[in-house]
């Protein structure tokens, strides 16, 4: 609470884990986890126009900041670079700003991102399974 961006910080922890993710939520839901019959083409398209219109406070502040509290490393930095880390895995890190772009590349780079996606199988892992007690 003492640190000048603590607000920042507090807005950007919820920004990554409820702004951003929750139109992903719905893209994921309609391209992979309905059955093929299910799936919904408009509103994949309308939720990943609206997750990319969400970014637009990230692509202005990446502009001219490599982090986003105090240019240093934060949770929030986390929070939003899961975000955007879940984004490529959906499909869409295409249509990032090349701030972003740079900006995530940055977080994948640190180490201990390094040691830790193996752990999760990559973008890629976004691969649907049967629910264990569905026919």
């Amino acid at each position: 609470p003492d640190e000048p961006e603590f607000g920042a910080y507090l807005n950007a922890l919820h920004y990554g884990e409820a702004t951003l993710t929750f139109p992903q939520t719905l893209v994921l839901r309609y391209t992979r986890l309905e059955p093929e019959e299910r799936r919904q083409p408009q509103v994949v398209e309308d939720y990943r126009l609206w997750y990319l219109a969400r970014l637009k406070r990230l692509n202005a502040h990446l502009l001219d900041h490599d982090y986003l509290c105090e240019n240093r490393f934060t949770i929030a930095d986390i929070a939003v670079g899961y975000a955007l880390y879940l984004g490529e895995g959906l499909g869409l890190a295409g249509f990032y700003e090349p701030q972003v772009q740079a900006y995530l590349a940055r977080l994948k780079a640190r180490p201990a991102f390094q040691r830790a996606e193996p752990m999760g199988a990559g973008p890629d892992s976004l691969v649907v399974k049967k629910y264990p007690f569905s026919d």
